[in-house]
């Protein structure tokens, strides 16, 4: 710590020391910073408070790590091959503060509920403290979101107290300024209906900086849907606020409705993103109206707005290839590297010691596998991971990605898996035009229509558009003109490109 050893002692019973103290924290060292404002809470969560003066130091500590959180976000998010230790450290380091900060609230909360004797300030900003823990656990949860963690039923339990106490003391739809520094306007409604969007738009199967994207996005549809104490023939999801439950779809066998119940439906949400994507795509450009600072391209955002309009759906999205239950081992070696050693021609689609991992498959379908993972050994595996697979541990090899991502513990995780490719080949292309032998490598996805279309996996940064590229086959030129990017990982991009034989001059 950088200041006096006494701090925790001071700051308890004077919030304005604490403040003199908070300008003295690191500003060009955000984990060193965050480490002192988590000390700070700690103290405070242990020692005997007012309510006026623990609301105060929540306040003071809240504002003090908004910017410090939103550094070590970027670097969380946007880092490529963020180490495995620092990764943790930064997950571990901002969703403690965010909990911590979550439960001063709550307990302020209780000070001003009961009235207690110095707590009058509390009781006059019930409503601001009561929007603060329900965004702190907002906060909290999507963190546990960014490491695909189960969100704990306790926390719906805090939610759902503290939004019926807003509602029952009528200030729910209270316009509040939260966060000077942050602008905006919110209220205790506003927070509580994003978390129940959040949660509701089945988000782990997106890219922690896409959830990111998908947070900021629901900020702004979330004005379309319908919240209410009453069941309608719109209504998609429902909760009950006196139990520790998340939103859930609602089915035709559900029970008459109780005191406690709310309901909520996209509105026109759904149709705001599909026009959303539509403008993004004609013009390239985030619009400015968004207020969405992001270092993410526009076309980054359409696989975002795509998901969030399939989920806001009155149905949910179906899937496409039934399920069957097994039991066997699958051999998996990630990344595009290995991916290309195995289907190249050259090796024989030997491992040839490779890295490669055995996993348990639980289901199978047209489409890809639920597998389980009971030791995560690398800091490789996630959402949008790239996979050379080889059912039961021989024969073909096949190209998947990791679709959805579950950590049941530390060393256990429910994965999902895309299979992209059954037949897959290794070649080598490079620009049409050069004349250089090709020298990038490729993996040819060979379950396309010959006649149609034709996807690659290729190195990062490698399609441009208007650039053409070309390969040889089986002793023939082929040429490829690009037609779309499709998506982007850390260590690969998937493309489409027309092909069309290569006729050899005549002489």
């Amino acid at each position: 710590m950088n200041t006096s050893a006494n701090k925790p002692s001071i700051a308890l019973i004077n919030p304005g020391e604490l403040q003199r103290h908070l300008a003295l924290l690191p500003t060009e060292d955000a984990t060193a910073a965050l480490g002192e404002i988590t000390e700070w809470l700690e103290a405070c969560q242990l020692g005997e408070v007012s309510g006026n003066a623990r609301f105060q130091i929540a306040r003071l500590l809240d504002g003090a790590a908004q910017p410090h959180i939103r550094t070590l976000m970027e670097e969380y998010l946007y880092t490529a091959r963020l180490p495995k230790v620092r990764e943790n450290q930064i997950w571990t380091l901002v969703y403690g503060v965010w909990d911590k900060i979550a439960r001063q609230y709550e307990v302020c909360i209780e000070h001003g509920k009961r009235r207690e004797k110095g707590a009058d300030m509390v009781r006059a900003q019930l409503a601001l403290v009561v929007t603060r823990a329900i965004a702190a656990w907002g906060e909290a949860i999507k963190w546990k979101g960014f490491r695909y963690s189960p969100i704990d039923k306790d926390y719906w339990a805090r939610l759902g107290a503290a939004y019926l106490l807003a509602e029952g003391e009528g200030f729910a739809q209270k316009a509040l300024q939260m966060h000077s520094e942050r602008g905006g306007i919110t209220s205790p409604f506003a927070e509580y209906l994003h978390i129940l969007i959040f949660h509701a738009s089945s988000l782990d199967c997106l890219l922690p900086r896409d959830i990111e994207l998908a947070d900021r996005l629901i900020t702004h549809a979330q004005t379309e849907f319908v919240f209410s104490a009453t069941r309608s023939p719109q209504s998609v999801w429902h909760l009950d606020l006196a139990k520790a439950m998340p939103p859930m779809r609602l089915t035709d066998a559900e029970q008459a409705a109780t005191p406690t119940d709310r309901f909520f439906y996209p509105g026109q949400a759904q149709a705001r993103m599909s026009m959303l994507a539509q403008e993004i795509e004609y013009s390239n450009a985030i619009p400015a109206r968004l207020g969405l600072e992001t270092r993410e391209p526009a076309q980054a955002l359409l696989p975002v707005l795509h998901h969030l309009a399939a989920c806001w759906t009155p149905a949910p999205p179906q899937r496409q290839h039934a399920r069957y239950r097994v039991k066997h081992q699958m051999v998996v070696l990630p990344g595009f590297i290995n991916a290309f050693i195995v289907a190249s021609p050259d090796f024989g689609g030997k491992p040839l010691g490779l890295p490669q991992e055995v996993w348990i498959a639980d289901n199978v379908s047209q489409g890809g596998f639920g597998a389980i993972v009971k030791e995560i050994k690398g800091d490789w595996l996630g959402v949008g991971a790239l996979l050379a697979i080889q059912p039961g541990g021989e024969g073909n090899w096949l190209i998947g990605l990791v679709r959805r991502y579950l950590r049941v513990s530390e060393q256990e995780a429910q994965i999902g898996i895309e299979t992209l490719s059954r037949r897959v080949t290794s070649v080598d292309v490079g620009p049409r035009a050069s004349s250089l032998p090709p020298s990038t490598p490729a993996l040819w996805l060979q379950d396309d229509d010959p006649k149609g279309d034709i996807r690659f996996i290729l190195p990062p940064n490698t399609f441009v558009a208007g650039e053409s590229l070309e390969f040889t086959y089986s002793g023939r030129r082929i040429g490829l003109t690009p037609v779309k990017l499709l998506e982007r990982g850390s260590d690969y991009e998937i493309t489409t490109y027309r092909a069309a034989i290569i006729p050899t001059p005549k002489t």
